[in-house]
């Protein structure tokens, strides 16, 4: 019997997402990055990067889209670590 487990792409991928949004939401507010690290933030970003890049070849939406909302947010903190360092 094949179960077809979609569904916990969409919740893994809807709760990482999520999870994430807070820190973007405080940073953004708040323009202080000090307490973030750089290193982090890029090695992150990247492998974001490469997530979004396999769910794309895999055509798994789940991957594609909360990837692609997760670089979003990655990359404008790691763009404002990088400006306000």
């Amino acid at each position: 019997m094949d179960i077809d487990l979609t569904w916990t792409g969409y919740v893994a991928a809807t709760l990482t997402t999520l999870a994430f949004v807070p820190q973007a939401v405080k940073t953004l507010r708040t323009r202080d990055t000090r307490s973030i690290s750089l290193y982090m933030y890029v090695v992150f970003t990247v492998g974001i990067g490469f997530w979004l890049l396999y769910g794309i070849a895999l055509h798994s939406w789940p991957m594609i889209v909360s990837n692609t909302v997760t670089l979003g947010l990655a990359g404008m903190i790691l763009a404002m670590k990088l400006r306000w360092r």
